[in-house]
């Protein structure tokens, strides 16, 4: 199994805020959140990884590039700036098309526990994908999930509406018919993740929620103390 990064954000926010580093090599209690990653991904049986970065990012790229001679696993680097996330996950998937993968963003912030159990119950399901989701809400604009009470996911939402307890935690674990939808989503010129997600239940494959109790992003200078904190498991 395959994991995937997609770090090739701007993290204009971030800089207008004051911090100096790009997004992928900010620090968490001492450690840059794309180690934090690939370090978890390994642990939990990768079988490679791949990350995205855009053109604008020497700093990462160098990071990458030592990162590459130390790991116990292959590291695939794509050097691409894209118009968005949706993008960036057709620009992996090349690496991704043989097997189960996982996908997520650089500054997606989860408990390990909870994420290794989240990667073991995708590796014994038989659905084309599952998806970590969250019932806490600390996002600017929330994708909600809608779901059966099995968890199957029924649809995914810019609003609230009846059945939706979850919102998306941006992690997705997918498998390769996945890929087929996110190139038809390519070809219809269609933009956004979100839009792919409303594809795969549009296209008819079988998604499944997997609830963690927080997710948390970092986008702004402050989410930096928010998610030392969560991690050190001050909820």
């Amino acid at each position: 199994m395959k994991f995937a990064i997609i770090s090739a954000g701007e993290g204009s926010r971030l800089s207008q805020e004051g911090v100096a580093l790009p997004k992928p090599l900010v620090e968490l209690n001492g450690t840059a959140m794309i180690d934090r990653l690939i370090r978890i991904f390994v642990q939990n049986g990768a079988d490679g990884v791949v990350v995205i970065i855009n053109n604008e990012s020497p700093l990462t790229k160098k990071h990458l590039k030592e990162l590459q001679q130390k790991l116990e696993v292959p590291l695939e680097l794509v050097i691409q700036t894209t118009p968005s996330s949706m993008h960036s996950f057709h620009a992996l998937s090349p690496y991704l098309k043989d097997d189960k993968f996982c996908l997520t963003t650089v500054d997606t912030i989860f408990r390990e526990e909870e994420f290794a159990r989240f990667i073991e119950y995708f590796k014994q399901s038989d659905a084309d994908g599952c998806m970590a989701v969250t019932d806490y809400i600390d996002d600017e604009k929330p994708l909600y999930i809608s779901t059966d009470e099995e968890l199957d996911i029924t649809g995914f939402h810019d609003e609230r509406v009846e059945g939706c307890q979850y919102i998306s935690g941006g992690i997705y674990c997918l498998t390769p018919p996945a890929l087929r939808t996110l190139q038809g989503c390519m070809d219809k010129g269609m933009a956004r993740m979100r839009n792919f997600q409303r594809q795969l239940v549009a296209d008819g494959l079988k998604l499944k929620a997997y609830p963690f109790k927080k997710i948390v992003d970092v986008d702004h200078a402050e989410d930096i103390v928010k998610a030392e904190a969560f991690l050190n498991g001050e909820d």
